[in-house]
């Protein structure tokens, strides 16, 4: 008695990021014949709990996630409905018997990181997301490995948080950095939305991205192109996410034989260089 709907959970139905990631799921069940219900949680527990609570009471066949605060706690609640689960990007991820796909954070980061030691700078910061939960993690810790591997120091003040992964998370974090007495001479976004409320901060304070402070993004959303200048950034496969997620989850629905509980699929990224950096002058 399959209602041939699935719900799909994202933060913010607005960012260009989970845009991407819904147009692969939509071309996943649109040919297997499946509707979305679709829901934003928008970081609001009570807002999550009353979401979980309409998708489980609607019998929709199965959950599709990509949120990054969704708690174990809430999980265990959809499992109260018996209604199965993937998800894309979440930190639940440490939980044992999920079904998820996500993207190697710390490999992008590392590959940011080398390469901007590879145009010569040195005094590289960090610009997460508090509210990023494992995927700031994972970020800042393949930033972090990098520095240590070329034996560079991890200066405190050279990483900062933003309240929100937005454009204004992005460009009230970078004031704290352009505050320093010894301005880094590179910084990392956590996203490419706070990287563009960075470079807005930036040109407001009388500074030039590149020529004083090469900047890089994280995701390559389709803005990430046409911005002034063109950013730097690691393409996340966000349509490839979606579309994996949605057929691993026709794969549980249809009891696949080959499909190995739990499962987890890891997608690979790549670096993508515009012109927000530039290679420090010898």
């Amino acid at each position: 008695n399959r209602s041939h709907v699935l719900g799909v959970i994202v933060r913010r139905i607005v960012d260009p990021f989970f845009a991407e990631v819904l147009h692969g799921i939509e071309d996943v069940l649109h040919t297997a014949g499946y509707g979305l219900f679709l829901a934003a949680s928008h970081r609001d527990p009570e807002r999550e709990r009353q979401v979980m609570q309409a998708m489980g009471e609607r019998r929709v066949d199965g959950v599709i996630i990509s949120s990054a605060q969704i708690s174990p706690e809430q999980l265990r609640r959809l499992d109260r409905f018996d209604v199965p689960f993937v998800l894309i990007n979440n930190q639940a991820l440490d939980e044992p018997d999920i079904y998820a796909v996500y993207h190697d954070d710390a490999y992008g980061c590392r590959q940011i990181t080398q390469y901007l030691l590879g145009l010569g700078h040195r005094r590289i910061a960090y610009l997460g997301n508090e509210r990023g939960g494992r995927t700031n993690v994972k970020r800042q810790q393949g930033y972090e490995a990098v520095l240590q591997q070329a034996e560079l120091p991890l200066r405190a003040d050279y990483i900062t948080l933003g309240a929100t992964g937005t454009p204004e998370g992005g460009a009230e974090a970078i004031k704290h950095l352009l505050a320093l007495d010894e301005l880094p001479t590179a910084v990392i976004c956590y996203n490419d939305m706070m990287a563009v409320g960075a470079i807005q901060a930036i040109h407001q304070a009388g500074l030039r991205v590149p020529n004083d402070i090469s900047i890089t993004g994280f995701d390559d959303v389709a803005l990430a192109a046409y911005i002034t200048p063109p950013l730097t950034t690691f393409h996340q496969p966000q349509y490839e996410l979606g579309h994996e997620a949605a057929a691993m989850m026709l794969r549980v629905l249809n009891n696949d034989q080959n499909l190995v509980q739990p499962e987890a699929i890891v997608l690979h990224g790549e670096l993508v260089v515009r012109q927000s950096t530039i290679a420090l002058k010898r």
